[in-house]
Order: structure tokens, then C-alpha cells, then sequence
């Protein structure tokens, strides 16, 4: 079986799970890692037994890499990716595809003008978890979907992650920071969104940050922390969707939850890719259903090797976590605030396929 070669850049936190998993894959053969700074680059390369450790310049440079991992921060994805389209190579983003809409479609843009493919992460859809949530709805378990809600609500980073003030700045808030994971999942459930609306909040002005390497230092806040938004779905279905950094007192509330005509599906963590999935049927409790696909431990880089064997085969339909799906769901999430701020719909000028469901025993 031929393999793509792959080159990561970005050698940060979440390089290690990549690194680690990209080797495991079928299609894939991790041969390359770059950094702007060259000694993390060389510490992550001599981790993971990886042959080469780059410049990024080096990185764009070798000719024998067909696809480039950009794992890089979301101020210079757009950049990047680029840098990569037009030195002739795929490439495959973390999320979101760009902080901006217009450097969304120039990136798909420069894409389509080269001949090459974009994807972006999440991938976590692709996993068993909702993947066989994807099944069900598709044999008919609950009937014909017909709402759903989703919550990501918590208390902000702040009181956890070292370097916290990106979270509070413009381009980051909890829609950037876990929409994606959400929507994506919704998308690959329920199909491409029409329209959205939403309100957003500050609640919290300033921030002091807990974790111990700041302790004490203040954030402004620049960017909405509680976002309420509704989407309709071309497929007739409506969904109530709030991302909250605001929650200090935590939650009970499911992650996602699908409903039918004739039955209930509450949808695992969008950010994992297991389970568990439970459905309820009309006049029975919650029962828990087993995992009917595989890929349900951390399985980031699955949308890579998807997009691999779209390039082996020549199946365009298995390049499942592609650009257009980042896209629509970049604008989704530009459009919650929009709506807000002008205080009326905010119609969706994109579209994408309804990602082609894997086969339960398919391995990538």
C-alpha cells in the first residue's frame, strides 16, 4: 500500500498527539517537523524517531513531502497554509481554518488555483463516538431528526492554562476555541447549515489569571465569553447552541443531544472521539448503545489519513474533514456574532457536503 509522506509545522502541545498517532495510520508516513524555533523542532524529532528536523523554509523546500500538518497558532494559520499550497503540497490545518472569513477563502482559493486539497480539524467526528451516532440517524433510529442543542460551558481557561490570555483577545472566546468541535459535529450529523442567530456577552470585563505561572496578573476581555445561538439546518432541523466561558458554578447539562420524531440520541464530547452513546425511544429510558465503528481513543491525524486515501483513490468523498466543511463552519461562527451585533439573521453564503459516513470496519 503507497503512503503520503508527511511533514508537521508547529512543534507545540498539541504536535506530541500527532506525532505519536500519524505513524499508525495506513496511508501516512511522518518524515519531517519544523518550528520557528529549531531546538524544539530537534527535541520533538529526536521524541518521536522522526528522520528530519526543519527550518519551515527547509520544510516547504523538500520535494518529497506530499502533505504538510500546520500546527502552528491561529494568527498565522491562513499564512501558512498558504506558504504550503503554493510551494506545490496539501495541507491539513488545526482548527479553526483562519480567524478571518476572508483568509478562510483565500486559502480554499489558492487551493483550488494549485490543484490541491485543504483540511482542517476537528477530525474527533470521524471517531466511533459519532460515528455512531451518524449511523443510527441514518437507519432510522429516532426517525426523522428535528432538533438538537449543544453546550460547551465552563468556567474559562484562565484557572488552568499557563498562557491564557489568547482565549479573552479578539479571535478568541469560547466559539473559536471550541465551536468547531460542535459545529462540526452537528454539520456531519445534521447536514449544512442556512441561517444562525445568537446573542453575545462580556460578562466578566477582566480576568485574573489562577494558574501558577501568571498568578495574579488581569486580562482584559476583548471578545464575547457567552454566546447563545440558534441555527437552521437546510435539512428542516433547529439547533440551540451555547459556548459559555462564563459557567463558574459548572453544569449538568449533555455536550449534544439529537431529537427525532421518534426517539431521543444524546451525542458524546465533539472534543473525543469515543463514546458513550445513548438513545431513548418513545416511552423507554436512556439506554446506552455499543460503539459500532472503531477510532475511539485519541485518533487526532484521522482526518489526515482520510485525506490520504482520497489521494491514493482518487475518492474525493474520502477526504472527509476537508476545507469547505472549516469554511462553513468558520462563517457559522463569525455569523452568531454578527447576528448579535446587528440584532437580525445571519444567512450562510457557503454550503458543503454532509460528510460521507465511514464504514464501520474501515481502517485508515
Amino acid at each position: 500500500m503507497s503512503k503520503k509522506k508527511v511533514g508537521i509545522i508547529g512543534c507545540g502541545n498539541i504536535s506530541a498527539i500527532y506525532m505519536k498517532n500519524i505513524p499508525q495510520f495506513e496511508h501516512l508516513e511522518l518524515i519531517a517537523c519544523a518550528d520557528i524555533d529549531m531546538g524544539r523542532a530537534a527535541a520533538r524529532a529526536e521524541e518521536f524517531n522522526i528522520p528530519h528536523a526543519y527550518s519551515v523554509q527547509e520544510l516547504l523546500q523538500d520535494a518529497s513531502i506530499d502533505i504538510v500538518i500546520n500546527l502552528t497558532i491561529p494568527a498565522v494559520h491562513a499564512e501558512v497554509c498558504i506558504q504550503v499550497l503554493e510551494a506545490g503540497k496539501h495541507v491539513y490545518v488545526e482548527k479553526p481554518l483562519a480567524v478571518t472569513r476572508e483568509e478562510g477563502l483565500q486559502i480554499l482559493e489558492v487551493a483550488q488555483r494549485q490543484g490541491l486539497l485543504v483540511g482542517s480539524a476537528p477530525d474527533t467526528f470521524l471517531g466511533g463516538g459519532i460515528q455512531t451516532c451518524a449511523k443510527l440517524i441514518n437507519d432510522g433510529w429516532i426517525g426523522t431528526p428535528i432538533a438538537a442543542t449543544a453546550f460547551m460551558m465552563g468556567k474559562g481557561h484562565e484557572h488552568w492554562h499557563p498562557d491564557p490570555e489568547f482565549y479573552y483577545a479578539k479571535g478568541g472566546g469560547p466559539m473559536f476555541d471550541m465551536g468547531p468541535y460542535y459545529l462540526t459535529a452537528l454539520v456531519a450529523l445534521l447536514g449544512p447549515i442556512r441561517r444562525v442567530t445568537g446573542s453575545t456577552n462580556i460578562s466578566f470585563p477582566e480576568r485574573t489569571i489562577q494558574s501558577e505561572k501568571k498568578r495574579g496578573q488581569k486580562i482584559a476581555v476583548e471578545t464575547p465569553t457567552h454566546i447563545a445561538g440558534v441555527l437552521d439546518f437546510h435539512s428542516g432541523a433547529i439547533a440551540t447552541l451555547v459556548t459559555s466561558f462564563d459557567i463558574m458554578g459548572g453544569t449538568q447539562l449533555p455536550n449534544i443531544e439529537i431529537y427525532g420524531s421518534q426517539g431521543s440520541l444524546r451525542v458524546p464530547d465533539p472534543n473525543n472521539f469515543g463514546g458513550p452513546v445513548m438513545i431513548r425511544k418513545n416511552g423507554s429510558d436512556w439506554e446506552p448503545i455499543p460503539l459500532s465503528h472503531g477510532y475511539k481513543d485519541n485518533s487526532r491525524g484521522l482526518g489526515v489519513a482520510a485525506m490520504a486515501e482520497a489521494l491514493i483513490t482518487g475518492e474525493q468523498d474520502a477526504h472527509r474533514a476537508n476545507g469547505e466543511l472549516a469554511y462553513h463552519v468558520l462563517e457559522a461562527m463569525h455569523g452568531f456574532h454578527d447576528a448579535s451585533d446587528s440584532g437580525r439573521h445571519y444567512v450562510m453564503r457557503s454550503s458543503c457536503e454532509k460528510p460521507a459516513p465511514l464504514k464501520p470496519d474501515a481502517v485508515l
